[in-house]
């Protein structure tokens, strides 16, 4: 049976389109299906949406062709500090600085935006000619025979294709048609997303304070720009982002304090509820599941991204390889290899950072204590602080080629 594509890949967010471009160099067809009409021009207004890339991540998206296009926006991440914070009170004196000089192979990681990434994916994908990009087109079925998948799309066309990977997030449309389910909880927390403009440079630093009510990360942006990620429990979540600009700002800077000066909004500003998910299997009979579609994290250590990047370097790894030696990529015993790789280390990631959560997210005197006391005593050990960091970084485990630079 001659087929559409050696894979269809539902979702063109980040994921989706990375893989696409490793599998086109692994010599696979590819067409991607991305239900949101992008436009593939280059969007050029910042609007404050940015993500973290390890150093891992940054290699293969070297690997991949994209990173010297977005190059000269990333803004390197030369260090990381964790500490305690409370309302009006700014960050504790116990915390951890993780310098990226610990690191023998550069910065721990980049910041960045989404403008940039996703242009960057789509450009590539769109010069590539064993990929076929499909903006605006939505899966409604998908069925599985000894030969592959048929995909059902809205506009009544169908796709055949030996293997279908659902890069499409939570809620993942895939994983329900394949009888995948899920095993996790809400934390009655709200994420709350935006960009600030301060009057300070920020150094390179991203800077984590635990507060009460949960996390708030900033992270460096280029032009003394940085990007804000605020957890806070739901309810006071919904209030504050009815807010107007002005008023938001007002209940920002008594949690954000003035160490960088005083702080504007630039771009919009986002907000999503957060939740620990993770599918019950990664894959089905020629389907694999990436990224947030297999699992999804607390944003707490900013490694959501980077998980599902390294989803995608270990199955292009494992499909390359089964496709070398002669093997049916699609089948069972192959997709079984990524599972086995991918789900000990994503659940680890889990459960790690509901840990985290949980014992930083209060005000318990006893556990703030410590809490303290035990940031204090891990930026004494450099061993074990250089450990963290390169985990952070992306660096530890069993490594894909793709992520090994």
């Amino acid at each position: 049976m001659e087929h559409d594509c050696d894979i269809a890949i539902v979702g063109g967010g980040l994921n989706g389109p990375t893989l696409a471009l490793a599998a086109a160099q692994a010599g696979l067809r590819v067409i991607v299906l991305d239900a949101a009409p992008h436009n593939p021009r280059k969007n050029t207004k910042f609007d404050g949406r940015a993500y973290a890339l390890a150093l891992a991540s940054k290699r293969l998206m070297a690997a991949v062709g994209v990173w010297e296009g977005i190059a000269e926006h990333a803004e390197p991440m030369l260090h990381i500090r964790v500490s305690d914070g409370r309302l009006g009170a700014g960050a504790s004196p116990f915390f951890i600085d993780f310098d990226h000089a610990e690191l023998e192979e550069g910065p721990m990681g980049y910041m960045v935006e989404d403008r940039h990434l996703r242009h960057a994916l789509q450009a590539a994908m769109l010069a590539t000619p064993s990929i076929e990009y499909r903006i605006a087109t939505r899966v409604i079925a998908q069925s599985t025979s000894s030969k592959g998948m048929t995909l059902s799309l809205a506009n009544d066309q169908k796709i055949t294709a030996r293997l279908l990977v659902g890069a499409d997030g939570r809620q993942s449309g895939t994983a329900a048609r394949a009888g995948i389910t899920y095993t996790g909880w809400q934390y009655g927390q709200t994420a709350l997303v935006c960009a600030v403009q301060h009057g300070r440079p920020h150094g390179g630093v991203a800077h984590q304070f635990f507060m009460p009510t949960g996390p708030l990360a900033v992270l460096p942006l280029s032009a003394k720009r940085s990007a804000v990620v605020w957890s806070e429990q739901t309810d006071s979540a919904t209030l504050i982002n009815a807010l107007d600009d002005a008023a938001f700002l007002d209940v920002l800077r008594p949690r954000f304090g003035d160490f960088l000066g005083d702080i504007t909004l630039v771009g919009g500003r986002f907000s999503y509820p957060l939740g620990m998910m993770i599918a019950k299997s990664y894959i089905a009979p020629n389907v694999a599941l990436i990224g947030d579609a297999a699992h999804g994290v607390h944003p707490i250590a900013g490694q959501g991204l980077n998980a599902g990047l390294r989803d995608v370097a270990a199955l292009i790894q494992v499909l390359s390889e089964a496709k070398q030696r002669g093997e049916d990529f699609a089948s069972q015993p192959v997709l079984a290899r990524y599972q086995q790789w991918r789900r000990f280390d994503a659940t680890a990631l889990a459960v790690a950072t509901d840990g985290f959560n949980r014992l930083f997210s209060n005000d318990n005197p006893i556990l703030r204590l410590g809490r303290n006391l035990g940031m204090g005593m891990v930026n004494a050990l450099p061993g074990v602080r250089r450990g963290i960091l390169r985990e952070a970084a992306g660096l530890t485990g069993e490594l894909p080629e793709l992520m090994r630079g």
